[in-house]
């Protein structure tokens, strides 16, 4: 009798600690399935990237103004052949008053010239000596605004150091002269420029936003950059959205630097800038059933040191990027971005 009752006893202590198991097994599988989802999704967006370039075009710039400036390392020569080009679209317009203010902000940098920025060619100056040239091409119109005007010009000319600093990793000096017999240096050649994309978001009229519902949410969302140190390669957000089982309730505007989401029924409303440009023509969107929400893909168009990156997203205003990266991944949260970063022509 006391055999049986201790095998009875065995036998049900077995019985708890495989069902203890499983539990904890299931618990496991479901975790390994969620991060082999997150590593599928960026393996197959690190693809997509690399095989499909943005769409462009190639143009011709015509001559413009020849700039003579040096290198701050080794002093030599360096010619900026600033260009013109229908192709490229003008910058919004802009008075000298208001170009005066913006000088005197405190952020001068937010008034942004369109402008393509060619690859480094040797050419031969006047003495027979070899020297370093760079092709800016701007709009055709706007060129012409700063050939009548001192102050745009040399509002041209800095714009376009700045920028080759920026995307070369060089420092010019500011001690420039412009040619006068000269409008280029060397030649000048044929550059691929990005075709204009069809803009996604459409301007919210204050009326409608004002009319929405006071029932209406602003869902929360959390933040990870990928890899968590050196320069960010993926930016993911997770959109909380409780309630919202199915893609056909949700309706997602993606513009360059602005993100809209609207769920159906007055549910939630999420209306968002991006401190940088992403790409719409890559983006591509996957709902997830188990959790209730979408694993979305945005390429940005260039990529932010990473120790100065700020995302001023949510409750994560000003907070520096290695508080960002901290942040951990829940599995139940329903809306999942994913954004890598490559540079623009």
């Amino acid at each position: 009798m006391l055999i049986s009752l201790l095998h009875i006893l065995y036998c049900m202590s077995k019985s708890l600690i495989m069902e203890t198991d499983a539990s904890l097994l299931g618990v496991e599988l479901e975790q390994k399935e969620q991060e082999e989802l997150y590593q599928q999704l960026l393996l197959q967006t690190m693809g997509k990237v690399q095989s499909e370039s943005p769409p462009s075009k190639v143009i011709r710039p015509q001559p413009g103004m020849c700039v003579k400036t040096s290198s701050m390392s080794d002093k030599k020569k360096v010619f900026l052949n600033i260009c013109q080009s229908q192709a490229v679209p003008p910058p919004p317009h802009l008075s000298q008053e208001a170009l005066v203010e913006l000088l005197e902000s405190e952020d001068p940098t937010s008034y942004r010239v369109p402008m393509s920025l060619g690859e480094p060619h040797t050419e031969v100056d006047n003495s027979s000596r070899g020297c370093t040239v760079y092709d800016v091409v701007i709009n055709d119109e706007f060129f012409q605004k700063c050939q009548k005007d001192d102050l745009f010009q040399q509002f041209l000319i800095a714009v376009s150091l700045e920028g080759l600093e920026n995307k070369y990793n060089l420092e010019l000096s500011r001690d420039v002269k412009i040619l006068k017999n000269r409008k280029f240096m060397g030649s000048i050649a044929e550059q691929n420029i990005r075709a204009k994309s069809k803009p996604i978001i459409q301007e919210i009229d204050s009326k409608e936003s004002d009319s929405l519902p006071s029932s209406t949410k602003r869902p929360e969302f959390s933040l990870l950059v990928e890899p968590p140190s050196g320069n960010a390669e993926h930016l993911i957000a997770e959109i909380l959205l409780p309630g919202v089982i199915s893609a056909c309730s949700l309706v997602l505007d993606l513009g360059e630097d602005r993100l809209v989401l609207i769920a159906r029924s007055s549910l939630f409303h999420l209306d968002i800038f991006f401190p940088l440009l992403i790409d719409q023509e890559n983006s591509v969107a996957q709902f997830n059933t188990n959790t209730q929400g979408s694993f979305l893909i945005h390429p940005w168009s260039y990529a932010v040191a990473a120790n100065t990156l700020h995302l001023s997203l949510s409750s994560y205003k000003n907070e520096p990027l290695s508080r960002i990266t901290k942040l951990i991944i829940h599995r139940d949260c329903p809306l999942i971005l994913c954004v890598p970063v490559y540079h623009p022509l």
